[in-house]
């Protein structure tokens, strides 16, 4: 069976402001890497070559769920929001939520921009990528939250396009139809209709989340810039280098 790796994509090919392309074959998101295939697991260290992963769980999702780790990868655990007092980003927690999956989505996403957790965490993450620029995976439970994120920020630091930033995000919608479809049938004896529509909500992405994202960041922070600066305590010269070692 010669199925990818749920919702995995390479950030390769995206063009900047200038015509610069983002170097292919570096960085890549997904979900998670748990019951991995034997072709999956093939592709992931052979074929992408992946050096590092970084995988931006909590500490149950991690239990339940364990990645698929092998000999001389450098695995990094980044809980971002381990601070967050609303956190729709995990199966458990959309199911226990109280019928307001997408006003608790946007709250999660103003989240990732501001609570300490997420800050400290795509700090670390960020400085890795320009410290030690190998090739990485990165993810969380279902690679569309706090990975798409994480990207965001990867690609608007590197210059490319709101337009492309949100086309790359709402791929998500498409990469994870069947996988959500098997969750859903799945909890069906189990939910209520109502619960159900919830996480049939939360399981997937829409353009406002991450427009909530960035809105929170220009009402704190003014603008991206800033925020990098600011928000994420990043050196002055991180775009920069980012784009020294990511363009092409």
């Amino acid at each position: 069976m010669t199925k990818e790796i749920t919702n995995w994509r390479s950030l390769g090919g995206y063009t900047e402001f200038a015509g610069r392309k983002v170097k292919a074959g570096l960085l890549f998101r997904c979900g998670q890497l748990n019951n991995l295939t034997p072709y999956q697991k093939e592709q992931v260290q052979n074929k992408y070559q992946i050096k590092r992963v970084f995988d931006f769980r909590g500490e149950e999702e991690r239990k339940q769920f364990p990645d698929y780790l092998w000999s001389g990868l450098d695995y990094v655990v980044i809980d971002v929001l381990k601070d967050a007092q609303v956190n729709q980003a995990s199966v458990d927690e959309i199911v226990s939520g109280n019928n307001q999956a997408e006003e608790d989505m946007l709250t999660t996403y103003e989240e990732l921009a501001l609570q300490k957790s997420a800050q400290n965490g795509y700090h670390q993450f960020l400085m890795a990528l320009i410290d030690d620029p190998v090739p990485t995976a990165f993810h969380c439970f279902a690679g569309k939250d706090r990975t798409g994120v994480a990207a965001a920020l990867i690609l608007k630091s590197l210059g490319v396009s709101d337009d492309q930033i949100f086309a790359d995000y709402l791929k998500t919608i498409e990469a994870r139809k069947q996988e959500n479809q098997e969750i859903l049938d799945y909890l069906r004896d189990q939910l209520t209709s109502s619960q159900l529509k919830d996480v049939a909500v939360a399981l997937t992405v829409q353009k406002s989340y991450l427009e909530r994202y960035f809105s929170a960041i220009r009402q704190n922070y003014g603008d991206f810039d800033n925020y990098l600066i600011k928000g994420l305590n990043l050196p002055s010269d991180f775009k920069s280098k980012m784009r020294q070692i990511y363009l092409v």
